[in-house]
């Protein structure tokens, strides 16, 4: 196995996204194509003009390549939002663009599902590219507004 930094230890929650530290292991199967789905359905973040704490449903879905996420730093990085100030776009959008820059996988893509702010419910997609020929690729499985759960 792969040495990781928070995997078996004791880790405390990142000051900031950018303070955070992503494990990213040798992928178990290189040889293979498949699919691997994070669903975060308890994500926060703060409103960058209010304050006031956001949420959102995040759905992260990836084909690995040479590495996968750990999901241990995964959760200490997406925690860290909980005291950044951004706007749904730049905190889905970022997450995505962060783990496809450094976990290179073949293909990745982000469904952020934010609850209603001001009355209007916000739904930010982000993904790296057309998916791999031949993948399964189920619905994420959030259904639009409706009382969200």
């Amino acid at each position: 196995m792969t040495d990781t930094l928070h995997l078996g230890q004791t880790s405390t929650l990142p000051a900031s996204p950018d303070a955070a530290v992503l494990d990213y292991p040798a992928n178990p199967r290189p040889g293979s194509d498949y699919l691997v789905r994070f669903a975060v359905p308890e994500f926060t973040s703060l409103c960058p003009v209010t304050g006031q704490p956001d949420f959102a449903h995040l759905v992260i879905d990836y084909v690995p390549a040479a590495t996968i996420v750990e999901s241990k730093s995964l959760k200490l990085f997406l925690g860290s939002f909980r005291n950044h100030a951004g706007f749904h776009e730049d905190c889905t959008v970022g997450i995505g663009q962060r783990l496809f820059t450094e976990m290179a996988p073949k293909w990745l893509r982000i469904g952020g599902y934010w609850y209603p702010r001001g009355g209007i419910p916000i739904d930010v997609f982000w993904q790296s590219g057309p998916p791999p020929a031949g993948l399964w690729l189920p619905d994420q499985g959030v259904p639009g507004y409706r009382g969200r759960g």
